[in-house]
């Protein structure tokens, strides 16, 4: 491969697609117990993180990213949701975005990584804007699948911010049906999920978002799926939601914008009614890929993404 001179981050976004950006600076270059971090100031996104060489969100457009994950669940939760669940989210906007409302008494936050939170909090300071110093934070260095199997911890919303599911990384049992049905018993009745879900452009969505949306669709009476678009992630980007009283496609405009002005929530950037409504119209060639999915993820059949390097 012949790159123009400088250091590049060389991503790919399949086995036959991949992506580079210039480096300005790297960080951090390290290896944590669990997985390969690096932190990078690159010419494009700004200051970016990456575990096992797949980005997770940078300066330019993680807002697209975590407001997307987050305020369609929070908003459409049947009552103001007061008790969060965190699965994953180390560099703190998650974190951020649900704390944006007052509603919100407790957000219990779980991350098997304590050495890339620590590095978020020191090199990425944009991205979780302090809110690790919050009051209403309970922060809980486990893993989340033993977290959630065990607690007897009952919440409104759950939130799945975790990387792929590579097999040499530490995500790919919070993927699979056996932990949505452990999820399910720490969710109030009336609770719902969400779960970043991978890649939805046409080459990519069959990598895991198909499978995520069928997986839960096992567990939960109402399995919605949605997305957006990442630039710094290559592809549209998918999410899926679980609740058996909530279908968050339905939820108004009108609503969303009275629920956002009333919380005073204001400096969003990405979300709002409008772009609520958008995120579920998806595409018809996507459509047919959720209806022709067969596979259902468990722990005896997991799901591995496998990128050539």
């Amino acid at each position: 491969m012949n790159l123009p001179d400088g250091n590049w981050h060389v991503e790919p976004i399949s086995n036959d697609l991949i992506q580079a950006e210039r480096i300005n600076q790297v960080l951090v270059d390290t290896q944590t117990s669990f997985q390969h971090a690096l932190i990078i100031d690159g010419e494009c996104f700004g200051r970016s993180l990456i575990l096992d060489g797949k980005t997770q969100s940078t300066e330019l457009d993680e807002f697209i990213y975590h407001e997307t994950l987050v305020h369609p669940v929070m908003i459409s939760s049947t009552k103001l949701p007061t008790n969060i669940l965190i699965a994953g989210g180390g560099e703190g906007a998650t974190l951020r975005e649900v704390l944006k409302h007052p509603s919100v008494k407790k957000v219990t936050m779980v991350d098997i990584d304590e050495q890339v939170i620590k590095l978020s909090c020191e090199f990425l300071p944009k991205h979780h804007m302090n809110s690790f110093d919050n009051p209403k934070l309970s922060l809980i260095i486990a893993d989340a699948f033993e977290y959630v199997k065990n607690t007897k911890e009952l919440y409104d919303v759950a939130i799945i911010d975790v990387p792929d599911p590579l097999e040499s990384g530490p995500a790919h049992k919070i993927f699979t049906k056996e932990f949505y049905e452990h999820l399910k018993n720490i969710l109030s009745p009336d609770g719902i999920l969400v779960a970043q879900s991978g890649a939805t452009g046409p080459s990519f969505s069959d990598q895991s978002f198909t499978a995520v949306q069928k997986t839960i669709s096992q567990v939960f009476k109402y399995s919605i799926g949605y997305h957006t678009f990442v630039p710094s992630f290559g592809s549209t980007w998918g999410f899926v939601t679980g609740s058996d009283v909530v279908d968050p496609s339905l939820v108004s405009i009108d609503f969303i914008d009275t629920y956002l002005s009333k919380n005073n929530i204001s400096d969003l950037k990405m979300y709002d009614g409008e772009t609520h409504k958008s995120l579920f119209y998806l595409p018809k060639y996507l459509r047919a890929s959720l209806v022709s999915e067969k596979r259902i993820i468990t722990e005896n059949n997991p799901l591995f993404l496998t990128f050539d390097t």
